[in-house]
């Protein structure tokens, strides 16, 4: 297995299997492994911890958590174990309450009105991956008191009531402090509602060995800067700005000339040779003056964008492009010039409207809202599952999508999915998605395929504003990126 290869619930239950058949290791030895691992972090994260609650659940993932409790109890700490149901006889899981009860292990059942007794640490192995709906009654009531405390949370495997599939979680859910992944990372962890549960994560393959992995394709993949950076080789001495693109960015109707300034500089600080831009002839003297360096040109109509276009090799359309009869003119002219091109903001939403599948290199950038007016649902579909999102605008559009949001998401049409772990809340903000457009442009208009492009303009895009955000999340602006974007563009390391 390689670290950022990611699985779905289905994957890991058969890595799992492998494990057990092929290198003839018991499914109850898996459950010791998981528990000793889990009391070595336990210990080291909290050393001063004397006393623990772990909640158990009925199936395996409280057995997880007996069998750290009996461990737990050896070690000499004091444990209560508070259990949830009762785990099915003659089950790994069963087994392992049998063996917490024989060292004296206290156990206590929960009712309506339970309370969590005091502690260190509380350990949540309540619902693990089995999990497959939203949690209410007691398991709500005592998640609820536990979020509340002011202890440290572990939990095992996942936070009980996030889907490891989607990263959803549909009702209450548990917010750790640490969550102790077992066998593999699963594809949920890194995106959604997931980012805010499961506090800082890590991975314990229990002594799997490479073989239980290799008839397992991964589901998706965390994106690998050190395979992007190879996208970014040094540029040769004998070249001239023609040589590295020209991207026309298309968009800025009356009173937003901002959003399609924002793209058209960060164009620019991703190494694009040319940048035009193609505007209301009102902006063209603050665009002028702000940026010299941009081709600004005034745009009334889709006769004046057609005489641009033949020296063009990538458009940025959508910033700032209003969805009136201007921008809706510029719209059916870019995307019928047969250029590769990044789509955003009002330009997917006449796609909404109009739907078409592109024969040439496109990059869509819907955040949820926009991915739900593309494929006619709601906002809260596209947030519940947004690997089915991407996949289904892959699919549909023919294009390499990239939905935005925490927990980014690249897909390919042939249904590759890549996920991005960086980025921070600050930079949830007007301007940013601007931003991330003319970076992707840049990579198209300097010869990088679509899909490359899209996973090294998301990194890039994520990785200054982790930069930017050294200086603190509240107030970033998307422009506080710029000086960033070029250090990184340069294979030059920034802080964050």
């Amino acid at each position: 297995m390689i670290s950022h290869d990611l699985y779905t619930i289905a994957q890991v239950r058969r890595i799992d299997q492998r494990v057990i058949a092929q290198e003839c290791v018991a499914g109850y030895t898996l459950m010791q492994r998981a528990a000793a691992a889990a009391l070595a972090l336990l210990q080291k994260r909290w050393p001063l911890a004397r006393c623990i609650v772990v909640l158990c659940g009925s199936g395996n993932n409280g057995g997880d958590g007996y069998l750290l409790a009996l461990l737990a109890q050896q070690a000499g700490l004091k444990v209560d174990v508070l259990a949830l149901g009762t785990a099915k006889n003659a089950s790994d899981a069963a087994r392992a309450c049998a063996a917490f009860r024989d060292v004296g292990g206290t156990i206590i059942s929960t009712h309506e009105n339970t309370l969590l007794p005091s502690a260190d640490v509380y350990v949540d192995a309540l619902f693990g991956t089995g999990l497959a709906r939203s949690i209410d009654g007691i398991a709500g009531a005592v998640i609820t008191q536990l979020n509340a405390s002011d202890r440290p949370v572990l939990s095992l495997d996942i936070p009980s009531g996030v889907n490891a599939d989607t990263g959803s979680a549909e009702g209450i859910a548990v917010q750790a402090d640490v969550t102790l992944s077992f066998i593999a990372h699963k594809c949920g962890l890194f995106t959604g509602d997931a980012l805010d549960c499961r506090g800082e994560l890590l991975l314990d393959t229990l002594g799997a060995s490479a073989t239980a992995y290799t008839n397992e394709t991964a589901d998706a993949c965390l994106l690998d800067k050190h395979e992007l950076d190879t996208w970014l080789a040094p540029r040769k001495k004998n070249v001239h700005k023609g040589s590295f693109g020209h991207v026309l960015a298309i968009g800025g109707d009356h009173g937003m000339a901002g959003a399609i300034r924002l793209t058209a500089e960060a164009a620019l600080r991703c190494g694009a040779g040319l940048v035009s831009v193609a505007t209301r002839g009102s902006h063209v003297p603050v665009l002028n003056a702000a940026r010299p360096e941009f081709i600004a040109q005034g745009i009334e109509d889709a006769q004046a964008l057609e005489h641009l276009l033949p020296r063009i090799s990538t458009l940025a359309i959508g910033p700032g492009l209003g969805q009136r009869a201007w921008g809706h003119a510029l719209w059916h002219t870019a995307l019928d010039a047969g250029k590769s091109q990044v789509v955003d903001a009002d330009a997917l939403n006449m796609l909404a409207l109009q739907p078409r599948q592109f024969s040439t290199p496109t990059v869509l950038t819907p955040h949820p809202t926009e991915a739900a007016r593309l494929l006619e649902c709601t906002t809260a579909e596209i947030q519940s599952d947004r690997f089915s999102t991407a996949r289904k605008l892959a699919k549909k559009f023919n294009a390499v999508i990239v939905l935005k949001g925490a927990g980014s998401l690249i897909c390919a049409p042939d249904g590759q999915l890549r996920i991005c772990p960086w980025g921070n809340p600050g930079m949830a903000g007007g301007g940013m998605g601007d931003v991330l457009t003319g970076v992707i442009a840049a990579l198209l208009a300097q010869g990088i395929p679509a899909w490359p492009a899209a996973q090294l303009g998301v990194a890039l895009h994520a990785l200054a504003g982790d930069a930017a955000a050294l200086q603190g999340q509240r107030g970033l602006i998307a422009s506080d990126l710029f000086p960033h974007l070029r250090l990184l563009a340069n294979g030059i390391k920034v802080n964050g």
